[in-house]
């Protein structure tokens, strides 16, 4: 019977050992180990609540790592590209300002416009790497490097280990109860099955203060990631809306110029005014402009807007100074070819074969008049 004894003493330990290897394999290089052992509720709810606090602040962790490197990447060839765009404007402008042309200029002040737009293009383009580096990749990155998710990771790690702990205690604890089933009486064996008791009995305590503060620790940092994550991922889109509506504005202008001066280098040659006739004289009256007739016949066809279709230089300071894609109030034209009317807050007389009547136009135009 003593040989059977022993011989199934040797097997209870080396199930023992087992379980603690199977509760190291699945416990080790991480967070989590068995719910098998510890069979006490609240604290089984107190591990799997940590168990999925330790694997979303991880995840968020990496989702912010990702991000981080994903802005500075972009900022690494945004960089590269502003100074490919830079060198571009300042080659454009160069050859602008040059000109060397001998038909004309109307390259040259293209070649400007758009080095000058793109001289801006670049600097907002600059503005937006800029608010990405501070604005998202600082905030995320200090947040993944800080010390409150460490701590917190510390803590959750602190109380798997101890955990661990109590479940091999609990073996403990149980072989001790089986030795004293095959050895009732025993006074060595009631003092170990005492202390094994006591210390399951503190470790089991430690643990559950533990597992609070871990758990207090990993909710506090699992929402300050979601709050600074979301907030990084708005200003990131904020930054990129701004930027791309600026560029928008500065590449309608410059199309508007562009366009502009393609028409002008297309457009047939302007009217004739050399043989027509001096504009008649006008006065001011209370304020308001009023044209004589000449030879007794001045056409009056109301007011309207009409749009410039060829620059004219005025020859005195009676007549307006005119550029394509001007707007003027027209209100009278005689019939020996001349108009009268303002444009840009000046009044003054005009070939009436260099505008075209407007039936609509924008109202942003409207205000250029005036």
């Amino acid at each position: 019977m003593e040989a059977i004894r022993k011989q199934a003493s040797r097997f209870r330990e080396q199930v023992a050992r087992q379980q603690q290897a199977v509760l190291k394999q699945f416990g080790a290089g991480g967070y989590g180990g068995s719910d098998n052992l510890i069979t006490d509720e609240a604290e089984l709810q107190q591990h799997q609540k940590l168990e999925k606090l330790y694997i979303s602040t991880r995840t968020a962790k990496h989702f912010q790592r990702d991000i981080v490197r994903g802005v500075e990447g972009y900022i690494i060839i945004g960089s590269k590209q502003v100074e490919i765009e830079t060198k571009l404007s300042e080659d454009s402008k160069k050859y602008g300002s040059e000109n060397t042309c001998t038909s004309g200029n109307t390259l040259s002040k293209a070649a400007l416009s758009f080095g000058r737009a793109r001289a801006h293009m670049e600097k907002e383009h600059g503005n937006l790497l800029k608010a990405l580096g501070t604005q998202v990749a600082e905030p995320l990155r200090a947040m993944v490097m800080g010390s409150p998710l460490e701590d917190a990771r510390h803590l959750a790690q602190r109380y798997d280990r101890m955990r661990q702990e109590a479940e091999s205690q609990t073996i403990e604890v149980s072989k001790r109860q089986a030795r004293m089933r095959e050895m009732p009486g025993n006074h060595d064996l009631v003092m170990k099955l005492e202390s094994a008791e006591t210390k399951l009995h503190d470790l089991k305590s430690n643990m559950s203060i533990l597992g609070k503060e871990a758990a207090s620790a990993m909710a506090t940092v699992e929402g300050q990631q979601q709050r600074l994550t979301l907030q990084r991922l708005i200003a990131m889109v904020e930054a990129e809306r701004t930027y791309h509506q600026r560029v928008l504005q500065i590449l309608d202008q410059l199309e508007s110029e562009m366009i502009s001066e393609r028409q002008r280098l297309e457009a047939p040659p302007a009217p004739s005014v050399v043989d027509m006739p001096s504009p008649p004289p006008f006065e001011e009256v209370n304020g308001v402009y009023t044209s004589q007739t000449h030879n007794e016949s001045t056409d009056c066809m109301g007011y309207f807007l009409g749009e410039v279709m060829y620059p004219y230089n005025g020859e005195s300071d009676t007549e307006l100074n005119l550029s394509i894609g001007d707007y003027i109030v027209v209100r009278k034209v005689t019939n020996n070819g001349w108009a009268e009317g303002e444009c840009k807050g000046k009044a003054g007389w005009f070939p009436f074969a260099y505008i075209e009547k407007r039936e609509r136009v924008l109202a942003s135009k409207v205000t250029e008049v005036f």
